[in-house]
């Protein structure tokens, strides 16, 4: 069931009414036999996976806690603890590959014996990917890990826990929620308010302007330009791998706005999953703003245990390269999420070189000058009160160079898109060679670009809602939601501001038998 679908418009309201119709006790289960239905929409046989999922994590954090009830404060987890954990990861991770990466595995074994001269001819299995799968795994074990470490308590509660897991406007392309966050409030419901009614309907109307009004309108140039590379060359191509970082943002972030708003309309608030990534200075900003949970999930159960920042430059890089490895092959069987991954992880590196060149030089000035550094930043990196002094005094040539860097890290991620759009490493490449071996400028003054599959309007149309899009990022960047402008205005400018918005998208959405209920870009993850 997709949200953008007539039965999702349907079934939520249906959610709702009756959810706040039961008796609070019981609240959690009918949201548990909401969730089932809505995810066996796709196919009811996967979910058999994701009870299984559930059952293995669910028992494993029993165990842990219980191994753990007699160890002593600062104490070490013993090694029932470290088994159990090593169990549940194995068995969870065992299910994920085989559905999502046994046929790649195979392939590239078999290219690996083929460099040795040895002949092995994979057998392929038609596997239908089961949606989400990537999601609710990686949350759950999530859950096993936090309740190993001790930062989140075992749930007794299995009815309680598996709605955790299968929670419906999560539980298909994230958030990737913690247990700290989202287990907690399943615990404790809030009470239903109008200001999260009210709230979660305008992320609703958000996020479906940033899918079926933005997202749904690129898909058609990027698919067009993307499935006839060899002939759109130059700037198609340019144009096209731009619309698609469009495309992807609104896509995903659409998805997750309406999550948000479906969740807040339950009493739940999950995380913001999208900060304004393409307006950050850096490629390291950029995985702070972009698909935060994933981005935390990996900080803190890959990147930090294999060492994070705390040890030398040459470690530190590796663990950077090692985490967007994970991070690629996470999002798909296939090489060029690995390259896309490691191009993310170079482009990371190649950015704090310079960085750590200038900041060892400045320490060992100020060493020598006797400046005590007393206060840490928020990569624990120790300062003097000075440092903060001269932050506060970045004038002009600042913002100027931070302008110059945002456009930058645009690019570089811009150019990552390219190997994750592509089918494959031969079609990236053959892109890649072709965005300048043709100089067709003229194509914006005789109306080529109106020849992709976007008539005139329809393209001007999108290239004034980008521009609308990159000024409310703009605004969120400086802590100003335009939700709030609407929140915060009298009965009736409010009504007719939502009206207005329904009307907007109900018009200028792509709809129709071709366009039609899209999917979402990231259920194939």
């Amino acid at each position: 069931m997709l949200f953008n679908s007539q039965e999702f418009l349907i079934f939520l309201p249906i959610v709702i009414v009756v959810y706040y119709a039961l008796p609070k006790v019981v609240r959690y289960l009918w949201l548990l036999a909401a969730s089932y239905y809505f995810y066996m929409c796709w196919d009811p046989v996967y979910i058999v996976l994701i009870l299984f999922t559930t059952l293995v994590t669910y028992i494993c954090g029993l165990i842990i806690e219980l191994l753990g009830q007699n160890r002593a404060p600062g104490q070490k987890q013993t090694g029932g603890q470290k088994l159990t954990l090593f169990i549940c990861i194995v068995l969870n991770l065992a299910v994920l590959i085989f559905f999502k990466y046994f046929n790649f595995f195979n392939e590239v074994t078999a290219e690996v014996l083929a460099y040795f001269h040895v002949i092995y001819v994979p057998q392929k299995f038609n596997i239908l990917l089961p949606v989400g799968i990537s999601f609710y795994t990686f949350q759950a074990m999530g859950y096993a890990i936090d309740v190993y470490r001790g930062t989140t308590y075992a749930e007794k509660n299995p009815f309680r826990y598996a709605l955790f897991v299968a929670f419906f406007p999560q539980l298909v392309a994230g958030p990737i929620e913690r247990s700290k966050n989202l287990l907690k409030q399943l615990a404790k419901p809030m009470k239903g308010s109008f200001d999260d009614m009210r709230e979660g309907f305008l992320l609703m109307l958000w996020g479906f302007f940033l899918k079926i009004v933005i997202a749904d309108r690129a898909a058609i140039y990027v698919d067009t330009v993307f499935s006839n590379h060899t002939r759109y060359r130059g700037v198609f191509m340019i144009l096209g791998i731009f619309l698609f970082a469009i495309q992807i943002y609104c896509d995903f972030n659409g998805y997750s706005t309406i999550a948000m708003g479906a969740a807040l309309m339950l009493g739940v608030r999950l995380t913001d999953n999208f900060f304004a990534p393409y307006l950050s200075a850096s490629p390291s900003e950029f995985w702070r703003r972009w698909h935060i949970s994933l981005s935390g999930w990996f900080r803190d159960y890959v990147y930090i245990p294999l060492g994070g920042s705390h040890c030398g430059f040459l470690r530190r890089y590796l663990n950077i390269l090692v985490t967007m490895f994970v991070s690629g092959l996470w999002h798909g069987a296939n090489y060029t999420y690995v390259v896309w991954g490691l191009l993310h992880g170079a482009f990371q590196i190649l950015a704090d070189i310079p960085k750590s060149i200038l900041r060892s030089i400045r320490k060992e000035r100020d060493r020598k000058m006797g400046v005590r550094f007393d206060r840490p930043d928020r990569n624990g990196r120790m300062h003097h009160s000075a440092y903060y002094a001269k932050k506060k005094k970045r004038g002009f040539f600042y913002g100027v160079w931070h302008i110059i860097a945002t456009v930058i890290t645009f690019c570089m991620v811009d150019f990552a898109w390219i190997f994750f759009r592509a089918e494959s490493m031969e079609q990236a490449v053959d892109i890649i060679k072709n965005l300048f071996t043709r100089t067709n400028l003229a194509v914006f003054l005789n109306g080529g670009m109106y020849k992709c599959g976007l008539d005139v309007m329809n393209f001007n149309l999108l290239m004034l809602c980008i521009l609308f899009l990159f000024f409310a990022d703009l605004a969120a960047y400086n802590g100003l939601r335009l939700r709030d402008t609407v929140i915060h205005r009298n009965g009736i400018i409010q009504s007719v501001a939502i009206a207005g918005m329904i009307c907007f998208i109900l018009l200028m959405g792509m709809w129709g038998p071709l366009y039609d209920s899209q999917s979402f870009i990231y259920f194939q993850f």
